[in-house]
């Protein structure tokens, strides 16, 4: 495939890749940032810049409402487990194995399994550091839906406008005997 015809995906996806494959570590839960840093400085100290080459923590975004304000939290997608982008063999397995707090890696028996392409691409999409399209309801214009969370929860309404380019849409919300239009992501709607 020649460099002009990759997509955005595909070149961001190489340049996250690495040269080796993905590889799930097993951790002490809670402790997947300290051995970030502890297994980065250990490739430092023991030259194995060109064997292991990424570390990520998966995870992902969450939009929660309190006291109606929209709060984004990280939240781990796996807790207790950690990434790694390596061309696995002995050192780079020793280097990483013995890191204090991991606790191996995951695979059958003693031989870790690398990721698949379509898996390592899910979490790294699903955590936005590759473009995915975004996470949309099927919804049309007069359909009826239910407020998932905020300050509507529990509310059912009628969609009067969609607004895919800022990921809301506009409903109309019956509130005290009268139609309130509101304006809600996507996230905080299920449809009936």
């Amino acid at each position: 495939m020649e460099q002009d015809t990759k997509t955005e995906l595909e070149k961001k996806l190489e340049e996250l890749r690495g040269r080796g494959e993905w590889y799930v570590v097993h951790t002490y839960s809670g402790y997947e940032n300290k051995i970030k840093v502890d297994l980065t400085k250990r490739i430092e100290s023991m030259n194995m810049q060109d064997k292991i080459f990424n570390i990520i923590i998966p995870e992902e975004q969450e939009v929660e409402y309190k006291g109606g304000k929209r709060k984004v939290t990280n939240k781990r997608v796996f807790p207790g487990y950690v990434i790694v982008n390596m061309l696995m063999d002995e050192d780079s397995w020793y280097v990483v194995r013995h890191t204090p707090g991991v606790t191996g890696f995951v695979g059958s028996g003693a031989k870790p399994i690398p990721l698949q392409e379509e898996e390592i691409n899910k979490i790294l999409q699903r955590m936005g550091l590759l473009e995915s399209k975004p996470r949309f309801i099927d919804v049309s214009i007069g359909e009826t839906i239910r407020v998932k969370s905020g300050p509507f929860a529990n509310f059912e309404g009628v969609v009067r406008e969609l607004l895919p380019e800022r990921g809301k849409l506009r409903v109309n919300i019956s509130m005290f005997g009268r139609e309130t239009p509101v304006e809600l992501d996507y996230e905080q709607i299920e449809k009936i």
